[in-house]
Order: structure tokens, then C-alpha cells, then sequence
């Protein structure tokens, strides 16, 4: 039998805004939210301030509660309150892929452990259901790859510069106006944001608890129109792809800007629009795409797991289960010792030192701009994962 929902929820910024107001127009489901916690008092809202409270206690204070939707920014704050929630006995449902990515292990424990449901759809790629499908769909697949677009904000970014021949300061600021990107934009740009995602689909891909700092990420931070240019006189586009794949008993994973052709099926993916492309043994590539960013799109998958809950739905993990009982197919070692081949835009042959430059295929010399397709090691590239780095890499 369905089970009736009494939320509650901490956080009304652009997603908790769009996951109320989806809720009130849902029919399919019983569910009242019955304070929601905000740290601002005065901030002009959209619901009478009767609605709110202003301490943690608003909602965790409460005995007529079966469930806490934590919808915050900061991920250390969170992560007491999902904390607290868990340890009352309530379902938990998120859509804080830093808080999820960050401290998977402790909280899949503590949610075995309390026998309640950890839910967090909404956390990775918007409104597109993938880790639904990954659980269900793809519980028995030998997958072989997962990669995706599931960074909106750069996505939008990339579009804009490309179709709009837009510089790329001004493309952030009106992402940000659009409430594509943060205020500051250094998560989504330079690649953490789909890093953090990226953590929560090889779970559910591959059974395989990854750290963060364990996966290279470098992003669009610092794209110029010279490389989109150089990208379209190759008939292909830049694209922030996140990527994880099996090779023989190994697993690789890494996010970076690709160069993709009018093949590949990321290369018609606009604006904050998202693409995850599963691949199995059995089922071959399948692509979902939906909208990655913004209000309507990250609360509607809010609300998917919120209606799951009231059918008494959770992750079974069946993947990491085989994993950690030990009985998988194969066990996978995570892998950072192999070559790639990239393009890499810079200013001085200085820059380039740090790298372990294996073998240069093509290289390119101007007054103004300089690049070189080489195939490099791939650990070398981690250096780059600072805000001082002016290098721009691109897989070629």
C-alpha cells in the first residue's frame, strides 16, 4: 500500500522552489510538507512565511515526520542533517551529489544500518531518471561503459560560445543570471560538479565506491574562442564528457573536455541539456537525454524519488552488493597508469613541463597561440587541478 508523506524540508533555493511547486500540481500521490527550514528570515519568498522556520530543530524537533528532503548547498551541513534524519529512522531524499559523492560509504552503511531509504535521483543529470534505470534496468547488464554531459552549466557555456560566438566571461555571468551556475561558477567550470556525479554512477554502474579525489577532473575554466573555432575547422565540438569504462579487469574514469565528432551523440547536445549513454554486452549503447539544470527539471527528479517513497521504494545496490560480499563476476581494480591522447592549448613552453609528454603527434606555433596533439601519461595531468593552471586540455 502507498504510505502517506510528511515532508520535511531544508532549503527553498532554486530547486526547493521548483520541487514545491511541482508538488502542488502532482495527483498521482498523497504528501504535505510541513515546515520547511531556511536560514534567512527576511528573503523575500513566494509562500507566506508561516511555511518556514529558521532552526534545524523546525524540522528535526518534530515527532510527526516520516521523511527529510535536504535540499542545501553547503555539504558538510547536510551531511549532519541527513545524519540526524537517518539516525530518528526517516527516509532521507537529496539532490546534493557533493554530499552524496563525498561520504557514499558512511551513508549507505548508515541507511543498511537504520534500515531506511537513502534516495538521490535529482543529484546526478536534472530531470533524466538514470540511476532508476541503472538499478532496475541495468541490474543484471555487464556494462562496459557509462559517460555523459551532466554538467548543465558548462554545457550552456559551450553552446553559447560556439553558436553564439559569445566570449566566455560573459556566457558564465549569464548563466549564472539564468540560475545554470553558482555565484561562484569554479565547481561547475573546472569540472567537480559531473566529478561528483560521476562517483554515483560508477556505484550503480559498476558496484565500485570511488573517492572524488581519486578521479581527474579538469573542465571548460579555461576554453577560448580560439578553441572552439579550432574544434569547428575539425567539423567537431568541444564537450565536457564525464566518463567511466572497463577495460579488461580495470576501471577508468575521468572528466574532461572532449573533442567529439558529428558521430558521437554528445556532439548534438545543447544548452543545459544533459546526455548519458549506457553501454552493456547484451543491451549495446542506449541514450537518455533531458534537461540538466535549472528549477522545474532537478525538482520534478526530487519528486520521482519522494513518490517512490510512499511505495516503500529503495536502491537494493545489487552491483556493490556482489562487490562487497565478494562474489563478482570480475573483481575491477580502479586504474590511473595509462597514456591519452589530447590537445593541449598553451602560452609557454614552460607550462607544459609538469606533463609526462610520451610522444608528440602535432604541434602548432603562432605570435599568439600555441598547441600540440600529444599522447601523454595520465597521472602527469593531475597537476593541472588548480585554479592557477592556464592549460587547456581537450581529449582529441
Amino acid at each position: 500500500m502507498n504510505k502517506h508523506l510528511n515532508l520535511g524540508l531544508f532549503g527553498f533555493g532554486c530547486v526547493g522552489q521548483g520541487l514545491y511547486d511541482v508538488l502542488q500540481q502532482s495527483q498521482s500521490f498523497t504528501a504535505d510538507i510541513k515546515k520547511i527550514v531556511v536560514k534567512h528570515r527576511n528573503k523575500p519568498r513566494k509562500i507566506d512565511i508561516s511555511h518556514f522556520a529558521f532552526e534545524k530543530e523546525g524540522v528535526l524537533g518534530r515527532d510527526d515526520l516520516n521523511v527529510v528532503v535536504e535540499l542545501i548547498d553547503n555539504s558538510e551541513e547536510a551531511l549532519a542533517l541527513v545524519t540526524e534524519a537517518m539516525n530518528k529512522k526517516w527516509d532521507v531524499v537529496t539532490a546534493n551529489k557533493k554530499l552524496i559523492a563525498e561520504n557514499f560509504e558512511f551513508l549507505y552503511k548508515l541507511a543498511q544500518e537504520k534500515d531506511v531509504a537513502l534516495l538521490y535521483e535529482g543529484a546526478v543529470a536534472g530531470g533524466i531518471p538514470i540511476l532508476r534505470n541503472l538499478e532496475e534496468y541495468y541490474d543484471n547488464e555487464l556494462l562496459s561503459r557509462v559517460s555523459g554531459i551532466i554538467n548543465g552549466s558548462s554545457n550552456y557555456i559551450l553552446t553559447k560560445m560556439e553558436k553564439e560566438k559569445a566570449e566566455y566571461t560573459a556566457v558564465v555571468k549569464q548563466a549564472q543570471e539564468l540560475g545554470f551556475a553558482e555565484i561562484d561558477p569554479w565547481l561547475d567550470v573546472a569540472g567537480y560538479d559531473a566529478k561528483f556525479k560521476l562517483v554515483i554512477l560508477v556505484v550503480h554502474a559498476f558496484g565500485i565506491i570511488l573517492k572524488p579525489e581519486q578521479i581527474l577532473n579538469l573542465g571548460i575554466n579555461n576554453v577560448t574562442d580560439f578553441d572552439i573555432r579550432y574544434a569547428a575547422e575539425k567539423e567537431k565540438r568541444v564537450k565536457l564528457i564525464a566518463t567511466a569504462f572497463k577495460d579488461g579487469d580495470k576501471l577508468k574514469a575521468y572528466v574532461l573536455p572532449h573533442l567529439v565528432t558529428k558521430e558521437n551523440p554528445f556532439y548534438f547536445i545543447y544548452n543545459e541539456n544533459n546526455a548519458v549513454e549506457v553501454e552493456g554486452a547484451f543491451s549495446d549503447k542506449q541514450l537518455f537525454t533531458g534537461k540538466g539544470a535549472g528549477s522545474y527539471p532537478t525538482g520534478s527528479a526530487v519528486l520521482s524519488d519522494i513518490s517512490a517513497l510512499s511505495y516503500h521504494y529503495r536502491y537494493e545496490f545489487k552491483k556493490l552488493q556482489k562487490n562487497l560480499n565478494g562474489n563478482g563476476s570480475r573483481k575491477l581494480q580502479f586504474d590511473t597508469n595509462f597514456d591519452l591522447t589530447v590537445y593541449i592549448r598553451y602560452n609557454n613552453e614552460a607550462e607544459l613541463k609538469t606533463l609526462d609528454i610520451k610522444e608528440t603527434i602535432e604541434q602548432y606555433l603562432s605570435p599568439k597561440t600555441k598547441y600540440i596533439i600529444a599522447r601523454v601519461g595520465f597521472e602527469s595531468l593531475f597537476k593541472l587541478m588548480d585554479r592557477e593552471n592556464k592549460l587547456f586540455v581537450c581529449v582529441v
